[in-house]
């Protein structure tokens, strides 16, 4: 695999990282689903795990990228994990929408899960970590992924905002508290 095949596949890991926190985004805002303290954490993983494509995009596959995103993948799976470890007891109804027949913790878990194993089998091909020329540009469809990333990163955390505050965001959030006027 090439330097050049290498980036185009981040770009397609940093489009897949952008649907998930869409979907995740979308349930807030449509169904008016607000995210849990383990829900924001596990957003807050899948935006760290996009840090090592973007890396790769910028300036060139290298294995420390790829190692911060398995890192965040680790880090996400384990948050993923505790809730679904909180929900786990028959008739307990989960938090959230089901999407079929899995909560989006579920689906957290799994999708993190791929990544480790997915970064891992990456990061077999040597080849990538050549030195790209300078002058080589990484292609529109890599840099539009990268700022999709950042306009979604810039969209949780106001939306973030609004629902906690500066304050701790609590248990069973059921408000904005920013546009309630606080706690």
């Amino acid at each position: 695999m090439t330097a050049r095949t290498a980036i185009l596949l981040n770009a397609l890991a940093l489009y897949g990282l952008a649907a998930v926190l869409l979907m995740g985004f979308g349930f807030q805002v449509m169904r008016r689903e607000l995210p849990c303290p383990l829900c924001l954490l596990q957003r807050v993983a899948f935006v760290a795990l996009a840090v090592g494509p973007i890396l790769n995009i910028r300036f060139g596959p290298r294995p420390r990228h790829y190692a911060m995103s398995l890192l965040a993948a680790v880090v996400g799976f384990g948050i993923a994990l505790r809730q679904v470890m909180l929900h786990i007891m028959p008739g307990d109804p989960g938090y959230g929408t089901a999407i079929f027949g899995l909560h989006y913790y579920s689906w957290a878990a799994i999708i993190f899960a791929a990544a480790i194993a997915l970064i891992a089998i990456v990061m077999l091909f040597e080849r990538q970590f050549e030195i790209m020329i300078a002058a080589q540009r990484p292609p529109a469809f890599a840099v539009a992924a990268v700022w999709l990333m950042i306009v979604i990163t810039a969209a949780n955390a106001a939306a973030t905002f609004l629902e906690c505050g500066l304050d701790v965001c609590p248990d069973n959030p059921v408000r904005y508290e920013m546009l309630q006027g606080g706690r």
